[in-house]
């Protein structure tokens, strides 16, 4: 099958950039791997992210970064070739929402710093309202986060790739800190409590 992500990433520009550089043609035929339908591999990456960055493109053509993060699994895999996530209230500056309007295109990064891991993922975006397909709205929706939905916005898979671990420096979150330093925090309480009987018993005997 096809490599759909070269497809789309490597253009004519990108030829002669590579041709500039001494870089072999990465060829764009058949690859034993799918690129334009998601695995069990990537929904279960997927499932375990709590943030991406998303890019757009306006009108005048500058792009637009923008960080989206939430809980653990908020961005929710419909079907292998679908994802959607709820649009939560931010700044109210509305530039990717803006942009999607006029430009429907979009490139997603979900990282993983700490397994030095990225998944990248082009992707066609639908502004739905929260009304529009309430069964969808129930995927995406938390009740119990704080932030307040505006809208859903649906992504139609184009392609994706995985990433190489270069120049990813590894980076962990509060949470995963906790969890590595539990068993350390676990083992100098009985420390100490053994110091503390040990304490006591000799001061016990000094009497």
């Amino acid at each position: 099958m096809p490599y759909r992500f070269l497809e789309v990433a490597v253009t004519p520009s990108v030829r002669a950039a590579q041709a500039n550089m001494g870089v072999e043609q990465i060829g764009l035929g058949k690859h034993d791997r799918p690129s334009d339908t998601l695995t069990e591999n990537e929904i279960a990456f997927i499932a375990t992210r709590d943030s991406f960055y998303i890019a757009s493109a306006s009108e005048t053509r500058w792009p637009y970064v923008q960080h989206r993060g939430g809980k653990t699994g908020f961005l929710k895999v419909v079907d292998p070739q679908t994802m959607a996530f709820a649009d939560y209230r931010g700044n109210r500056q509305y530039v990717s929402a803006g942009n999607f309007a006029a430009n429907d295109r979009a490139c997603l990064f979900l990282m993983d710093y700490v397994r030095r891991t990225r998944l990248k993922v082009y992707a066609h975006v639908e502004r739905l309202t929260l009304d529009a397909d309430q069964s969808l709205t129930d995927l995406v929706s938390d009740p119990t986060y704080k932030g307040r939905a505006e809208r859903i916005f649906k992504l139609r898979l184009e392609a994706y790739d995985w990433n190489c671990p270069q120049h990813i420096i590894p980076r962990y979150t509060e949470q995963q800190v906790e969890q590595a330093v539990a068993p350390l925090r676990e083992k100098l309480q009985q420390l100490e409590g053994e110091n503390a009987a040990l304490r006591a018993k000799l001061e016990g005997r000094s009497e």
